[in-house]
This record gives structure tokens, sequence and C-alpha cells, in this order.
């Protein structure tokens, strides 16, 4: 679904914040991507829909070759990557729907984007996807009137309205409490599960790394240090991600989450959103 291939960014003051990523994402699975900060952890989530120019590299999303686009196309392209991010990114003075109903817009003609004339299905959309969001009834709502918790469930939303191929998630929980911020997370995986996307999380806390995600990838330096399972996330990986530091009170303990049933446990998804 996802390759990449060598790819580097070095910024015009010398900055070198990749330098030389591998890496494939093969099945719909939900990928957190750990390291301190300036390791480049954002720099790989904006490089892969090119908000971030890369330096060199490729980026292939299924048969598209995203680094070789011009503007047109890749205009055409980031409708197939869903981005959520830390600040939310909403407009402030519109409500929640249309917000939501934004994730569209590169969908449908200046026109009608501009007199807000949405065709009924994506209207429908949004209310369904509203409601898996638990926003039922706050369409109406103006974005600057919720809480933190609450926009970054637009953002989820928007993002969702897109019905894109992969979700790139930028620091989700990095502005929430600790009980939002689970929340937040166990709601992106449940719905990237449902939906057969892969998502890829760039996240600062360990423990819901390793509590919600598939796949842990470890920046260190602009470098892969660590790709692997989150149970094979251990004292020694963390100081080869961070360095030296007592791990033992980060290690996820064994009171993990639940994972999202699947269909066929014949449980609704709904069911367990906290």
């Amino acid at each position: 679904m996802l390759t990449i291939t060598d790819l580097v960014k070095v910024y015009p003051t010398g900055t070198r914040a990749l330098n030389g990523i591998d890496l494939t994402i093969s099945e719909p699975q939900v990928v957190a991507v750990i390291g301190s900060s300036g390791a480049g952890k954002s720099t790989l989530i904006r490089c892969i829909n090119r908000l971030v120019e890369p330096s060199s590299g490729k980026i292939v999303l299924d048969d598209l070759d995203i680094t070789s686009l011009n503007r047109r196309r890749l205009r055409a392209a980031r409708r197939r990557m869903g981005m959520i991010f830390q600040e939310y990114n909403l407009v402030e003075r519109l409500t929640v729907m249309e917000n939501v109903l934004s994730g569209r817009l590169g969908y449908v003609s200046f026109w009608q984007a501009y007199r807000r004339r949405y065709p009924k299905e994506d209207v429908r959309d949004a209310f369904e996807i509203l409601e898996r969001v638990e926003l039922d009834g706050y369409q109406n709502t103006r974005a600057d009137a919720l809480s933190g918790g609450q926009r970054q469930r637009v953002g989820i939303a928007r993002a969702l309205m897109q019905k894109p191929d992969l979700l790139l998630v930028d620091e989700p929980t990095a502005s929430l409490d600790p009980r939002t911020g689970r929340q937040i997370m166990r709601l992106i995986c449940e719905l990237a599960q449902e939906r057969g996307t892969p998502a890829l999380v760039n996240i600062h806390n360990v423990q819901l790394a390793q509590t919600f995600s598939d796949r842990i990838i470890g920046l260190s330096d602009g470098k892969i240090a660590f790709d692997g399972s989150p149970d094979q996330l251990d004292e020694k990986v963390l100081t080869m991600i961070y360095g030296e530091e007592d791990w033992s009170t980060t290690i996820r303990e064994t009171i993990d989450e639940p994972k999202p049933p699947s269909d066929e446990d014949g449980v609704s998804h709904d069911a367990v959103i906290g």
C-alpha cells in the first residue's frame, strides 16, 4: 500500500531531518511512529503527502509515485491521504458540519464549495460519521465552541470524509488530557480497522503507542532505529531510540487495552467506544 525508499529531507538550515528512511506498510494496520523531539517524526508524516518536500527518495502509494507528481496531480493524490493534525486545523468560525464537509472539497466544484451545496450523499455520509465519532447533535455548533477532544473528533471525521486509502496522524493526543487522549487513540484505531485503512500515527506517548498500535517505528536522528511489534518495545529498545534513562515505568504494564473486536466476533464496533 505504502512504500518509502531512501527518503531524505535536508532543510535549508542544513538540518538533516530524515536520513535514508525505508518503510513499507503492506496491510491495513496502525503504525505508531515514536522518537524524541527532532527525530524526524512530523517530517516523515508530512513528506508523505508533500506538505514538506522531500530532498530525495521515493514515496509510492499503491501504484502512484507521490514524489514525481506535479501540483495538479498532487492535489488529486492528496484526496487519497486523510490528514489528522495535532492542532485540529479547523476553521473556527464554521460549524462542525461545515468543517467535516470540507473533507470533500477536492471532489466538488468551486461554486458548490463556495455556496456550501454539497451532494446529498456527502451530507448523509457526514451525519453518519458524526454519529460514529460521537458528535451527533453537534452539526450546527461552531468549532470554536468545542472542547479539545471534540475538535479532534471533528478532525477525524473530516479526514474520513475523504474516504482515504491512508490516514496520516500527527500527534493526535498532544493537546489532550490522558483520558481524552486514550479515547481519541482508541477511536482512530477502531475506525482504521473498520474501514481497512492503514494509519501512520506520529505520537510522543510510548504507552499509548504500545497499547493501541499494531506496529511501532522508532526514529532516532532521522533513521529507523526500531521496527517491530509493541511487545518487542523493551528498555533496551527505548534506550536505543531515546538514549539512557530508567524506562521501567514507561513500558506498558500487563493490563493491556483490549483490541477492537472484529466483525467475526459478533460484537458491534460501536459498542466498544469509550
